[in-house]
């Protein structure tokens, strides 16, 4: 194994250790999308993605919730429309907090977009698609 593979899993056990009764995922469709951006003196990005998602067979709407800050760079969400059918890998609420309405909220690691075949983030797992390369004739 080399350092880098080390490292890599050293980190995947310890966010494991700390979050891994709070992963979950959701499927369904989507309800609604909301993206809020701030900028702050053009130097600084930030972005808030709310979606409402509802599950498969189910009546309860789950409310998902993705923030990110950039510096300098503007931040990119993909697209969702109502009725795509997604599902959204994040971690839940702590429930040691006061309100209960942080352990009813998932925050998004990722979606995957099954209408339209696209990440939000993308993984390893996914094979890249498929280089031709061509033969070139030298002429001497």
């Amino acid at each position: 194994m080399s350092f880098k593979e080390k490292l890599q899993q050293s980190y995947t056990d310890s966010f494991l250790k700390k979050n891994g009764d709070r992963l979950t995922q959701v499927q369904g469709n989507v309800i609604s999308v909301k993206i809020e951006t701030k900028t702050i003196l053009w130097i600084f990005h930030k972005l808030i993605a709310t979606v409402l998602i509802k599950p498969d067979r189910s009546k309860t709407i789950v409310k998902c919730v993705y923030k990110r800050n950039r510096w300098f760079k503007k931040i990119e969400f993909m697209t969702l429309n109502q009725g795509n059918l997604v599902i959204v890998q994040g971690l839940k609420g702590i429930k040691g907090k006061k309100s209960k309405q942080s352990s009813e909220i998932i925050e998004i690691m990722n979606i995957r977009n099954l209408t339209t075949k696209k990440d939000l983030v993308a993984t390893d797992g996914q094979s890249a698609p498929i280089k031709t390369t061509r033969k070139v004739k030298r002429m001497k």
